[in-house]
Parts: structure tokens; C-alpha cells; sequence
């Protein structure tokens, strides 16, 4: 077996993990089925990750990873900013239609998080990523356009979590791209309508003597 550096072979078992456990399950999914899926002997597993909870992070975090790449790829400045924030929905959204496994993915370990003895925290990890990543995009989107936020950031990223979760398990569950996609537009509205063109300035303070 070819030598690579643990950063690597983590982030290959990881991807292997992703693939067995959207098509098996999470409580069907064993470190040995990983490692069969990865091409590695069980000792290069458990050299790579000391815990199934290690594991687990792991493939949240590259999940996450996965969308926030083609949405930030997306979000580069449009005509208007509307359009630019409705292309950032579209990557994430066409990611959802390509991997709907991986999504449905996503879900399965909240709950399994939940319900098993001492994984909690990786369902509260998982949901703080979330809205860690839109915070990010937003500020990003803010950064491009040269605008700014008439709300909070941590606000506006924790709703645009929960919508696009509840949507995105709404699809996978009724399958209605139409109506996802009218959605996504009046979203893009919402949001659009809550930035200045112009960046938000302090103003500055009375000038003393």
C-alpha cells in the first residue's frame, strides 16, 4: 500500500465513510466497511481516527465542505446583487438535485447524533456549521458586492439555515423541484431586500474642541 501523508488518507476515508454510509445507513455502516470502501487495511482506519465520533465530525465537516465550495465558486458579483445571491441558492441547489444521498445523509446523522449516548454534540457541531458557513457566505456575498447587511449576520445566517435544511428535506421527501425552486426565488427577494447597495457606515461622532 502506498505511503501518503495522514492528512490525506483522513480525508480519503472520510470520503469513503460518506459514500458507505449514504448508500448502507449510519448504523449499518462499520470502520471495517469504511476501510473496504477506502482500500485500507482496519489499522490504517483506527491510526487515522481514535473514535467513531472523530470520524463522524469528519464527515460533517466535508460534507459541509463539499456545497460550501460550489457556492462560493457562484457567488462571484452578477448584474444585480439579487442575481447574485439567487446563484449562490442555485450551486447549492444543484448540488442537493446531483448528491441527494449525501443530503439525505446529513439528516440521518443529526438523529443518530441525538440518540446515541454521548454524540450529542456533534448534532449541536453540525447545526453551528451551518450556520457558521452562511455567515461566511454572507459576508463573502457583502465583500464582492461592496454592500451591507440592514441585520445581523449571526441572524440572518441561523434563518437561512433553518430554511434551507427544512427545504432541502421538504425536496428529498416530495421531490417537487417547481416548487422548490419558487421558493429559492422569493428567498433570494427576501435577502436581496435586506442589503444596502452601499456599505453600512458608522457615523462619526460629534467633533470636540
Amino acid at each position: 500500500m502506498a505511503r501518503m501523508p495522514l492528512a490525506q488518507r483522513r480525508r480519503q476515508l472520510t470520503e469513503a465513510a460518506i459514500r458507505a454510509m449514504a448508500r448502507d445507513g449510519v448504523p449499518r455502516t462499520t470502520t471495517r466497511s469504511i476501510a473496504a470502501e477506502a482500500g485500507v487495511s482496519l489499522s490504517v482506519f483506527h491510526y487515522c481516527f481514535d473514535s467513531k465520533q472523530a470520524l463522524l465530525e469528519s464527515v460533517i465537516e466535508t460534507i459541509t465542505e463539499h456545497y460550501l465550495t460550489v457556492v462560493e465558486e457562484a457567488i462571484r458579483p452578477r448584474t444585480t446583487l439579487r442575481e447574485t445571491v439567487r446563484a449562490g441558492f442555485q450551486a447549492y441547489w444543484d448540488h442537493v438535485r446531483t448528491h441527494p444521498a449525501e443530503h439525505m445523509l446529513t439528516y440521518e446523522l443529526t438523529q443518530y447524533a441525538l440518540r446515541e449516548p454521548g454524540f450529542e454534540h456533534l448534532a449541536r457541531r453540525q447545526h453551528e456549521l451551518y450556520c457558521a458557513t452562511y455567515a461566511e457566505l454572507l459576508e463573502e456575498v457583502c465583500l464582492r458586492t461592496e454592500s451591507g447587511l440592514r441585520v445581523p449576520v449571526p441572524v440572518l445566517a441561523r434563518y437561512l439555515a433553518a430554511m434551507t435544511d427544512g427545504l432541502t428535506l421538504n425536496f428529498l421527501v416530495l421531490g417537487d423541484t417547481a416548487a422548490a425552486a419558487a421558493i429559492l426565488d422569493m428567498v433570494s427577494d427576501h435577502v436581496a431586500g435586506l442589503v444596502h447597495e452601499a456599505p453600512l457606515r458608522t457615523p462619526p461622532g460629534p467633533v470636540h474642541p
